[in-house]
């Protein structure tokens, strides 16, 4: 089943995509406004398909799959072919930083490169959502909290992120976390299958990334154990899992995004995230 966050009309809502079309599920359970809300406590969604509306999924404005999560966890350098062409150490344990809700857009809004930089970078990834909440989560146990999986674009402003040994800042300007268009539920991909389900990034309509997750370095089972020890996960966070070997600033010559380009992340079995390069505009009075 695919779900995503959607709005018609200006009034923000949640579905199922189904084929070409997007169904309503926002006013099913008074008490469910949101995808987030409906991880925490679902409903059986075929039973009610034939008695919500729908509309053509080109018909609504999307929204990032889940608009407003608690958490949004990133890692860093989790694959092999990224950590090498950095030319960082070994790591014992994942490195892991945060993206704000505030920064994300959805499938089909522009990335908007800020006046302050041109090294806007991209970063195609899988997006693991929760479903089920939890603190020290066992390995073994961990894809027992997955709702399921979505793409992301952690586009990355270069400059800013190297200028500390911190990334927040380089991670988090204005709409450049791309999330959508949906999320497939977990059980569209077998748990043994998903290592070999592969994520490319397209630049222009040229491939730039493309990796099997059987390149992660730390697996999703890991993350969600390693991250469930310190905090505790709930309903509709993110982990958004790195980016595989061929991002921009370690090509010679150097690869950003600028405005006019289009940038794709595709992900088998989940989808296809579509975002066009806009400039900010000039902050000059």
């Amino acid at each position: 089943m695919k779900l995503t966050s959607f709005s018609i009309d200006g009034r923000p809502t949640f579905g199922a995509v189904v084929d070409q079309n997007v169904y309503d599920l926002g006013g099913v359970d008074p008490e469910i406004n949101d995808l987030r809300q409906f991880l925490a406590d679902p409903f059986d969604v075929p039973d009610v398909l034939t008695s919500v509306p729908s509309y053509p999924l080109a018909a609504v404005d999307l929204l990032p799959v889940i608009p407003n999560p608690e958490k949004i966890l990133c890692v860093g350098l989790n694959y092999e072919s990224h950590r090498l062409e950095t030319g960082m150490p070994e790591m014992e344990h994942p490195v892991l930083f945060t993206r704000f809700s505030s920064t994300q857009v959805a499938s089909g809004q522009p990335i908007i490169r800020p006046t302050v930089s041109e090294k806007l970078d991209f970063e195609g990834e899988l997006a693991v959502i929760i479903g089920k909440g939890g603190r020290h989560i066992a390995e073994k146990d961990a894809f027992d909290h997955v709702a399921g999986y979505s793409c992301y674009n952690d586009a990355s402003i270069r400059d800013w992120q190297m200028h500390t040994r911190q990334f927040t800042a380089g991670k988090n300007f204005d709409n450049t976390g791309a999330f959508g268009p949906w999320m497939v539920t977990r059980d569209e991909i077998n748990d043994a299958d998903l290592p070999n389900q592969t994520v490319t990034t397209r630049l222009n309509g040229e491939q730039v990334q493309h990796s099997a997750f059987s390149d992660f370095i730390f697996d999703i089972p890991a993350l969600i154990s390693y991250i469930s020890t310190f905090c505790t996960l709930v309903p509709g966070d993110v982990i958004v899992t790195g980016t595989p070997g061929g991002v921009g600033v370690v090509r010679k010559p150097r690869l950003y995004m600028k405005p006019g380009d289009v940038i794709e992340v595709e992900i088998s079995g989940v989808g296809l995230l579509r975002n066009p390069i806009a400039q900010e505009p000039s902050t000059d009075k």
